[in-house]
């Protein structure tokens, strides 16, 4: 059981802070809290009361006071970030206690413990402002989505944000063949299969292959396992946590594992090529997108068809425009990714679409 006494929450800051304050004599319940510090990967730092040291109460990002220190804190100075932690489900004073202390929360174990441990790792991790996530699909076969979506990552991550591209299309042949990475150690979607509740921002990055100042989450060559919604929204709600941008290449498919991840997008890009077939196939996808994603947007690659341009394109679908995608001549081998010239056509269209997204799209 987890109560909320006020809404108040401690400020968000950047980059990794200390473990938590534990302020207890309870031996037990020390072991508890220890053991879920661990889980959350955080050092905590323990008292039996208010430290002495000045400033340690303040300065700590969440203090954790057992029911049984609360009448040894009552007099410390008043903070945000205090859960006062029990056991006692049926314990009425409680609420009482932790209105004396200050308290923002009154926990009780077992019964609130994955939420101790999230609100732990929060603060493990110095959670900040979210990623901005960008979605990117194809209209129709052979649009060109997960070119942009690779010169997108490419290009966020020379121009100095902490980027990570996720391949959420099984089926695709794998972005860091794309990239030319496909022989770099780390870890692929199969790895992540099992998981459930939280995955940590900080593990989750250090254990995926580095491309070109990137991170990519992408598909082994074994056979295709499939991923459970559940592990999709853990390990982008982790990604997001980390700051940044998380461009995700999407199949045209909408499954359960594929809504989770659209619900997980600040905005969506549908790349469609300017020709009718292509235009009628995005306008089924489009519809079934915007079921879950609210802000879609089409980005058109040429050659046009007679009578149509880039705005044409988007006024038929009834879409923003984000613009028309450059051809760029065929990569040739060597592992050069799309978007890697920062002169090039391509680039230049990616490096003008981060510069508008944070005014449009209100993410970052």
């Amino acid at each position: 059981m987890a109560g909320v006494i006020t809404h108040d929450r401690p400020p968000a800051a950047e980059g990794r802070q200390g473990g938590p304050l534990i302020v207890t004599e309870d031996a037990e319940l020390l072991d508890d809290l220890l053991r879920l510090c661990a889980a959350a990967g955080a050092r905590p730092e323990v008292h039996h009361g208010v430290p002495e040291h000045r400033g340690r109460w303040e300065a700590a990002p969440l203090v954790l006071v057992g029911d049984d220190a609360a009448r040894r804190v009552r007099g410390a100075a008043r903070r945000r970030g205090v859960v006062l932690v029990g056991r006692d489900q049926d314990d009425s004073e409680v609420w009482r206690r932790a209105v004396e202390i200050g308290a923002d929360h009154v926990l009780m174990l077992p019964d609130g413990e994955q939420w101790l441990v999230d609100r732990i790792a929060d603060v493990a991790e110095g959670v900040g402002r979210p990623a901005l996530t960008v979605g990117v699909l194809g209209g129709r076969g052979g649009a060109g989505a997960s070119t942009l979506a690779c010169a997108l990552a490419v290009t966020s991550a020379r121009e100095g944000r902490r980027t990570l591209l996720v391949d959420a299309d099984p089926l695709g042949g794998g972005l860091d063949v794309l990239l030319g990475g496909e022989g770099v150690e780390g870890l692929r979607w199969p790895a992540f299969a099992a998981s459930r509740g939280r995955v940590g921002g900080g593990a989750l990055e250090e254990s995926l292959p580095e491309l070109h100042a990137l991170r990519v989450l992408s598909w082994d060559r074994g056979d295709s396992v499939a991923i459970p919604p559940q592990a999709v929204r853990a390990v982008l709600a982790a990604a997001r946590r980390r700051g940044g941008a998380v461009v995700v290449d999407l199949p045209r498919r909408i499954d359960e594992g594929v809504a989770e991840a659209l619900a997980q997008l600040d905005l969506g890009v549908l790349v469609v090529p300017a020709d009718l077939r292509a235009i009628a196939a995005a306008g089924r996808v489009a519809s079934s997108v915007g079921m879950v994603l609210r802000d879609l947007r089409v980005a058109v690659r040429g050659p046009y068809a007679p009578g149509l341009d880039d705005r044409e394109v988007a006024r038929l679908l009834g879409l923003p425009l984000v613009g028309e995608v450059p051809v760029e001549p065929p990569l040739l081998d060597g592992g050069v990714p799309p978007g890697a010239s920062p002169r090039g056509p391509l680039a230049r269209f990616c490096s003008a679409f981060w510069a508008r997204v944070p005014v449009e799209g209100g993410g970052v």
